[in-house]
C-alpha cells in the first residue's frame, strides 16, 4: 500500500510539473511576443507622429524618411552578427541586454531636442533591436518544437509580426493626440521594462551554444557594410536620383560588399551564416516571401498613413483607428494560417493565394481620391490587403526556421528578421523614390491648382502600384515550396 501510495504522489507531483512546464512555455511566448511587437511597431509607430515632429523639431521633408529608415538601417545591417551573438553567449543573456538597450535608447529619443540626437537614438534602437528579434525567435523556436503547439506558437507570434506595425500606427496617433509625439518613444521605456522583469524569471538560463567557434570577423565587416551601403543608396534616390552619384555610388559598393561576404562564407571554417541555411528549398524562399512582403506592409503604412492626415485631413488619432481594420484581420489570418491552413493545405498553396488577395488589396488602395470616402475608397483594400499579409507572413515566419539546429536557430531567425527589415527600408526609400517621381510628373502635365491637389495622390497610386508588383513577386517565389509540407 505504501508503494502504491508513494507511486501515486510521484505521478501526481510530475503531472503538476509537466503542467508548470507548459504554463512556463506559454508564458515565454508571450514575453517573446512582446519583445516582437516593440520591435515591429517602433519601425511604424513614429509614422502618424512624424508630421508633428517634423513640425517640432523644424527639420525638412527630405530628411523625414530618415526617421523612419535610420532605425532599419542599423537594425538590418547588424542583425547577423547580432544573431551569432546570441547562439555564442545565450539567447537569454542577448534578450535581456536588448531590452534593456532598447528602453535606454527610446528613453534618448522622446527627450531629442533636436533631429541628430533623434536620429542617433533611432540607430542605437535599431542596434539592440537586431540583438533582441533574433533572440526572441530563437527562444520561440527551442521552447516549441512539437508540431501541435509551434503551430498555435508561430501563428500568434506571426500575427504579432504582420499585425504590429498597424498597432504601432493606433498607438503612435492616441499617444500623438493625447500626449505628445516623444511618447511614442517614451511608451518603449515601458514595454522594455516589463518583459525584462518577466524574462529574468521565466525564461531559462541557457548554456552558450556556439562558444566554440571562433568569430567571422571578415565575414561580419563584409555583411554590415554591405547591406548598410544597400540601404543607403535606395534611401539616397527620393533625392539624388537613380542615376544620381549618392545613389549608384552606394548601390555599387553595397553589391560588391555582399559578393565579397558570400565569397568568405564559403570558404570559413565558422561563417557567420553558414550558406546551406540560405541555399535550403523552404527557408530560402521564405527568406525571399518575407522580403517582398515587406515591401507591401511598409507601403502602406507610410503612404496610407500620411494619404490620410493630409489629403484627407485625418487627425493623428483617426488616422490610427483607420488602420485598426488591418491589425484585426492580420491578427486572425496569422493565427488560422499557422494552426489551421498550413497543415491542411500546405506552403505552396497558401503562400500564391495569400499574395494574391494581399496585391489585390494594393491595387484597391491605388485608386483612392482627394476626396476619398474611407468606407468605400479605402477599407476594402486595407481588410483585403491585411488578410494576405497576415497569411503571407505568417507562412514564411512558421517555416524560416524549420529543421534549423539549435546552435544554429539565432543566426537563422536572423536572416528573417533581416529580409523583413531591409525589404521594409528598401520598399519605402524605392517608393518614396517612385512616388516623388510620380507626382513631379503630374505637376509637369497638368495646371498648378490641379496639381497642389492631385499631385500627390499621384505619388501614392504610383507606390501602391509598385508594391503590388511585390507581393505579386512573393506569390510566384512562393511556388517554390515543396508541394506539401506538414
Amino acid at each position: 500500500m505504501a508503494g502504491v501510495r508513494l507511486s501515486a504522489t510521484a505521478t501526481a507531483a510530475k503531472n503538476r510539473t509537466g503542467q508548470t512546464g507548459q504554463a512556463r512555455r506559454w508564458w515565454i511566448l508571450a514575453i517573446a511576443a512582446t519583445a516582437q511587437l516593440m520591435v515591429v511597431l517602433d519601425g511604424t509607430v513614429v509614422n502618424v507622429a512624424l508630421p508633428t515632429a517634423q513640425a517640432d523639431l523644424g527639420f525638412s521633408d527630405a530628411s523625414r524618411q530618415w526617421v523612419v529608415t535610420v532605425y532599419s538601417l542599423a537594425f538590418g545591417s547588424l542583425l547577423l552578427i547580432c544573431g551569432r551573438l546570441g547562439d555564442r553567449f545565450g539567447q537569454r543573456r542577448a534578450f535581456v541586454v536588448g531590452l534593456i538597450g532598447f528602453g535606454a535608447a527610446s528613453a534618448a529619443g522622446g527627450w531629442a531636442p533636436d533631429l541628430a540626437v533623434l536620429l542617433a537614438a533611432r540607430a542605437v534602437q535599431g542596434a539592440f533591436g537586431a540583438l533582441l528579434a533574433p533572440a526572441a525567435l530563437s527562444i520561440l523556436t527551442v521552447t516549441f518544437s512539437d508540431a501541435k503547439d509551434r503551430a498555435k506558437a508561430f501563428g500568434i507570434y506571426g500575427a504579432v509580426a504582420s499585425s504590429g506595425g498597424a498597432v504601432g500606427l493606433l498607438l503612435g496617433g492616441v499617444l500623438t493626440s493625447y500626449l505628445s509625439w516623444r511618447w511614442c518613444l517614451y511608451v518603449n521605456v515601458v514595454f522594455a521594462a516589463a518583459a525584462v522583469v518577466a524574462a529574468l524569471v521565466f525564461l531559462p538560463r541557457t548554456a552558450r551554444t556556439a562558444a566554440y567557434g571562433r568569430t567571422d570577423w571578415l565575414g561580419t565587416v563584409l555583411v554590415i557594410g554591405g547591406l548598410f551601403a544597400v540601404v543607403l543608396g535606395f534611401g539616397q534616390s527620393e533625392t539624388q536620383g537613380w542615376a544620381g552619384v549618392g545613389t549608384l555610388v552606394p548601390l555599387g559598393v553595397g553589391v560588391l560588399l555582399l559578393l565579397a561576404f558570400v565569397a568568405v562564407e564559403l570558404r570559413t571554417l565558422d561563417p557567420l551564416l553558414p550558406m546551406r541555411i540560405l541555399l535550403d528549398r523552404v527557408r530560402g524562399t521564405s527568406y525571399l516571401v518575407m522580403l517582398l512582403a515587406a515591401v507591401g506592409l511598409y507601403a502602406i503604412y507610410l503612404f496610407l498613413a500620411y494619404y490620410l492626415q493630409r489629403t484627407l485631413g485625418y487627425p493623428a488619432i483617426l488616422a490610427g483607428i483607420a488602420f485598426l481594420p488591418m491589425a484585426i484581420c492580420t491578427s486572425l489570418t496569422s493565427t488560422l494560417s499557422s494552426s489551421l491552413l498550413i497543415p491542411r493545405f500546405g506552403l505552396r498553396m497558401q503562400t500564391p493565394l495569400a499574395a494574391a488577395v494581399a496585391t489585390a488589396g494594393l491595387i484597391y488602395l491605388s485608386t483612392i481620391s482627394t476626396h476619398a470616402n474611407y468606407l468605400g475608397g479605402v477599407l476594402p483594400g486595407l481588410i483585403a490587403a491585411g488578410v494576405g499579409l497576415g497569411a503571407l507572413i505568417s507562412a514564411a515566419t512558421a517555416s524560416a526556421t524549420l529543421g534549423v539546429q539549435p546552435d544554429k536557430a539565432g543566426v537563422a531567425s536572423a536572416v528573417l528578421n533581416t529580409s523583413q527589415q531591409v525589404g521594409g527600408a528598401i520598399g519605402i526609400a524605392a517608393l518614396s523614390s517612385i512616388s516623388l517621381a510620380a507626382s513631379t510628373s503630374y505637376t509637369a502635365t497638368n495646371s498648378v491648382a490641379d496639381a497642389a491637389a492631385n499631385a500627390p495622390v499621384a505619388g501614392y497610386h504610383a507606390a501602391f502600384l509598385a508594391a503590388a508588383v511585390a507581393l505579386a513577386a512573393a506569390g510566384i517565389i512562393g511556388l517554390r515550396y515543396p508541394k506539401r509540407r506538414r
